[in-house]
């Protein structure tokens, strides 16, 4: 199936402006209603994930969470729409492994390691690089985004650079912060080509996929540390029983399916904007919940990325 050219951050529309091009994918109000399950809830997935960590290891609970989440997913759609939902060739198969390995396993799984470094509110906040990311893919495949994208990639990036100082000056833990940075171009390359390879039309099964691979990929990186020698089930305790609950179900199944089905019906710039709402639900639940400080920084910094949130969601909205 030919899929339509990205819009201004690398959203999957065309420009007004090509011959022939596809039309602009409308912004409905399912569409903001699934992006307002990703703001919120992905928000609080970082509290979810720094209590899973307190008693279990990152990347076999991350394994365990996709794994599970995803075969519970295949399981509803094959009930919903019939085993058929869930057919697909090799060619989509790979490409849906591919995706779930970028964002699960290179994206999700390397924030979980390090939660066990950093607070979860600055893991979050970290995040507001992807639309960076994204701009960046896109201009290194030909495109030219607009002085809008950029003007907003700029100030997110600068809200970026305030909300790295604390890891600068030595208040946290500088592996922590590169490996969130990383954790985003992972993700952001995933998100970018998943609308530029055959993925299965069933964005639901697609979904399912995803986090099954991702599940797998991360149970191996887990095991490979050796994450499983010095773990027993009895020190787990029942907080963080019930985190790793909230992220299967709302976290993986609820928030990222919403994900994945935005990815395939809405401009990736505007989907993209959650990676600036999430750490405002984040900060404020790191600091409620697990007493996490909110420096200066973070305050600055925080406020720095809404603003730019606010300003690629306006052009978005305008295109």
């Amino acid at each position: 199936m030919t899929r339509p050219a990205p819009s201004v951050t690398g959203a999957p529309q065309a420009p007004a402006a090509v011959p022939g091009a596809t039309p602009t994918r409308k912004i409905t109000g399912t569409v903001w209603a699934a992006l307002a399950i990703v703001y919120v809830v992905w928000g609080s997935t970082y509290l979810g994930i720094a209590i899973t960590v307190e008693t279990m290891p990152p990347f076999l609970s991350a394994g365990a969470r996709f794994a599970f989440a995803g075969l519970l997913l295949a399981a509803i759609v094959a009930w919903r729409q019939g085993p058929a939902a869930l057919r697909v060739n090799r060619a989509q198969l790979a490409s849906a492994a591919a995706v779930g390995l970028l964002l699960l396993l290179g994206g999700n799984s390397l924030v979980v390691l390090a939660e066990t470094a950093i607070p979860s509110g600055l893991a979050a906040l970290l995040v507001a690089i992807v639309p960076a990311w994204v701009v960046v893919l896109r201009r290194a495949t030909g495109e030219r985004p607009g002085l809008s994208a950029y003007t907003g990639v700029a100030i997110g990036l600068a809200g970026l650079a305030v909300l790295t100082l604390p890891g600068l000056s030595g208040d946290v833990r500088l592996w922590g912060v590169l490996i969130v940075i990383a954790a985003t171009v992972s993700w952001s390359v995933g998100s970018f080509i998943s609308s530029r390879i055959p993925m299965p039309a069933n964005p639901f099964a697609a979904s399912a996929y995803e986090m099954v691979a991702g599940g797998i990929g991360c149970a191996l990186v887990g095991l490979g540390r050796g994450e499983h020698l010095d773990f027993a089930v009895s020190d787990v305790s029942p907080r963080s029983w019930i985190a790793l609950a909230y992220l299967i179900v709302f976290g993986s199944l609820v928030a990222f399916t919403a994900y994945a089905w935005l990815l395939h019906s809405a401009p990736l710039s505007l989907v993209a904007t959650y990676a600036y709402v999430n750490p405002v639900v984040a900060v404020l639940l790191g600091a409620v919940v697990l007493s996490e400080p909110v420096t200066w920084p973070i305050v600055l910094g925080g406020g720095i990325v809404v603003a730019a949130v606010c300003l690629i969601v306006s052009t978005e909205r305008r295109g």
